[in-house]
């Protein structure tokens, strides 16, 4: 019996939100400063038998330290989706950065996927520097490392398949080691950008956040995604509110979880009209 290519359901879960200027956003600053806020995201990939979360976001405790609005917990959001954290197998850990990684603790049964680069980054001498370790909590990368020593961390090294229909690719930029993750679904493949693009225009400008470990790879990292998706309107990024706006809402989570594997909205339909 042929059986058909695998497609999958992917939501988007926003459960954070901060304030911000369009300065903060672009390296260079904004000719045009007006209000710009930051969305926080974790992401839902489910279907042929299996759930993979990407990314566990953070929890009441980073949103105090670093001044976000949590909107609900990542944990609470996930089970409004249906999804129970604590039996999750696989979770893709798009880089090391505290809003990715902060509830990881929430995942006992599960694998964390992690690209080798991004280990190496946040134990190297990188975190040496204040602009690069800001991001990160030392608890977080030392929980990882724990975990490496229970073997539930799984590595990879550039370009490798988690299942079928979903990749993992080392892209590199803002991190040392950050990997997006392509996702086959019934309208073509679908690129979870994470913080290779923050927002829409930094990968439809070719411009670029102000937090970067290597501004030539987040470039080069546009262009890469560009060749994983099944079109430029195919690519997600990671903090951006408007996914919200774009995207079908999931039955019952209307405002905050988003159906990426369906098509946009028409415009007549998007808030931005």
């Amino acid at each position: 019996m042929t059986t058909g290519p695998a497609h999958y359901q992917v939501l988007a879960l926003r459960y954070a939100e901060r304030d911000a200027l369009r300065s903060a956003n672009f390296i260079g600053g904004d000719a045009h400063d007006a209000p710009m806020p930051m969305a926080y995201y974790l992401w839902v990939v489910r279907g042929q038998g299996r759930t993979v979360v990407v990314d566990t976001g953070f929890g009441e405790d980073m949103a105090l330290k670093r001044h976000r609005r949590l909107l609900r917990h990542p944990v609470d959001a996930l089970a409004a989706a249906g999804v129970d954290a604590a039996a999750v197998q696989d979770v893709v850990i798009t880089h090391l950065h505290n809003d990715h990684v902060g509830c990881f603790e929430a995942f006992p049964q599960a694998r964390f996927h992690l690209q080798d680069d991004e280990m190496r980054f946040a134990t190297g001498r990188c975190m040496g520097c204040e602009t690069f370790r800001r991001p990160f909590e030392p608890d977080h990368v030392a929980g990882l490392v724990r975990l490496v020593y229970a073997d539930r961390v799984c590595f990879h090294d550039g370009d490798a398949p988690l299942a079928p229909g979903i990749g993992l690719h080392r892209l590199g930029g803002h991190t040392m080691g950050l990997q997006v993750v392509s996702v086959a679904t019934a309208r073509g493949t679908v690129v979870l950008a994470s913080d290779a693009s923050h927002f829409y225009e930094h990968v439809e400008r070719d411009s670029c956040f102000p937090l970067v470990y290597h501004v030539g790879e987040v470039l080069q990292g546009y262009r890469r995604m560009r060749e994983l998706a099944a079109s430029p309107a195919h690519i997600v990024p990671g903090h951006d509110p408007l996914v919200i706006e774009r995207y079908p809402a999931e039955e019952g989570l209307e405002g905050w979880a988003a159906r990426l594997d369906l098509p946009p909205l028409p415009p007549q339909q998007s808030k931005e009209s």
